[in-house]
């Protein structure tokens, strides 16, 4: 470790809450970003990096795209601010249309309604307090694995109780958590146990990752989600999806619902909506928005002071445009299967027993011990090596021996076939 981030790192030990950064003893562990391009991140000593996280999925379209620059640059010297719900900005209707016509519209389910926040896990509150306002219904069915955010509403619906333990007294425990399927055979389980659950109005709403991504990639089988459609039309309930990682581009579709042909009721955006800005959305079919939510008498019911920023509005705009003039969906998709190839013909552990799964540029290597154990230590072994090589990984899953790859979607064949040269040499040893 040098000075510029040995500087840094002793910093955050004096100035923030020691529950925020991991900082290992012997220095290994993190790096402190300075700049990042494209799928490219110098650290504070100039050395470079290649992300194959894409800061949590946001650079989708690559770190510091110019069109999404320039489009937030331009709107900082216009319009910094606004006032969220009072005096609107002429972006804020412009990206509710696009978001209508990406998603509801072009799903041929007609138009829809936006409520924006800042954040993730707000999207995710306001798509259960709006399913709350509809159905009249505080329950909710989500799935073992989820991870849908740690606001006090959104921890309800989040699985892992390391996050939901230590506040559990002041939470109110809507959620009714049934198994993520993970193959066909699993399935009537499942239509069983949400079946009776919807049948015996414990619940009114369905919550679901189409992916769990930080559950640990994991992929459900293709009759899943229109299951859940089904169940959800037979009881009268709502299907909320929570697309905040894999939307825009993320596994080969514009959203990962496209795969299974199944359009919600309610979706939650994030992350790579803008590249880099705090903007987040929950759509809505428009019907089921009205029906939710009275006209605003002058105070509304969900607000905040940075609702719809302009700047985050002219980024997502321009975000929304270059992923679709540079085809980067489409490129996900092959792209994807590419790596996966790559991953399944040449990563190799001898005392480790590997799953490789994913579906465009969201896959993951899963670890496990010759015994069936997660061998977490391996894993984070694995992805400290990587850092090390200047490659950027995420371990995922409850026990953390899940590699995660979300690298942006620009990433070229090259760098994906350097990463996996370089994992299988870490792994081999």
């Amino acid at each position: 470790m040098r000075a510029g981030t040995r500087r840094v790192l002793q910093r955050l030990r004096d100035y923030e809450s020691r529950n925020v950064t991991f900082i290992e003893a012997d220095g290994s562990w993190p790096i402190v970003w300075e700049r990042a391009r494209g799928a490219a991140v110098w650290d504070a000593d100039g050395k470079k990096y290649l992300d194959l996280t894409a800061a949590f999925g946001v650079a989708a379209a690559g770190h510091a795209n110019p069109r999404v620059v320039r489009a937030g640059q331009r709107q900082m010297a216009r319009l910094l601010h606004a006032m969220g719900d009072v005096h609107p900005h002429a972006l804020k209707a412009s990206l509710a249309r696009e978001l209508s016509r990406l998603t509801f519209e072009r799903w041929g389910a007609g138009r829809a309604k936006t409520i924006f926040c800042n954040s993730g896990f707000e999207a995710v509150e306001v798509a259960l307090k709006t399913a709350m306002l509809a159905t009249g219904n505080p329950g909710v069915i989500a799935f073992q694995g989820a991870y849908h955010g740690l606001g006090y509403g959104a921890l309800n619906v989040t699985h892992r109780q390391y996050f939901s333990l230590p506040f559990r007294r002041q939470l109110r425990e809507f959620a009714r958590f049934v198994p993520f399927p993970r193959r066909s055979a699993d399935l009537e389980a499942v239509e069983s146990r949400v079946g009776r659950l919807l049948g015996r109005g414990e619940a009114r709403t369905v919550l679901v990752e189409p992916i769990q991504a930080r559950g640990g990639i994991n992929l459900p089988p293709a009759g899943f989600l229109p299951l859940l459609r089904r169940l959800c039309r037979e009881h009268g309930a709502l299907l909320v999806l929570d697309e905040i990682y894999t939307g825009f581009g993320r596994t080969g579709r514009w959203f990962a619902c496209e795969h299974a042909g199944v359009a919600p009721d309610l979706v939650c955006l994030g992350k790579a909506l803008t590249g880099g800005f705090p903007l987040s959305a929950c759509v809505g079919r428009a019907e089921l928005m009205d029906a939710a939510w009275p006209p605003s008498t002058g105070e509304a019911l969900h607000t905040s002071t940075f609702l719809g920023h302009p700047v985050g509005c002219a980024m997502a705009l321009a975000q929304i445009q270059e992923i679709g003039a540079r085809g980067l969906v489409e490129r996900s998709a092959s792209l994807g299967q590419s790596f996966l190839e790559w991953l399944r013909a040449e990563v190799r552990c001898a005392r480790l027993h590997s799953e490789i799964r994913g579906l465009g540029l969201m896959t993951g290597v899963e670890l496990r011990l010759p015994d069936g154990r997660p061998a977490t230590d391996a894993t984070l072994a694995v992805v400290k090596e990587m850092l090390h090589r200047g490659f950027i990984l995420l371990p995922e899953g409850e026990a953390a021996n899940v590699i995660g790859f979300t690298p942006p979607l620009t990433i070229s064949r090259g760098q994906l076939r350097a990463t996996v040269r370089a994992l299988a040499e870490v792994l081999a040893r």
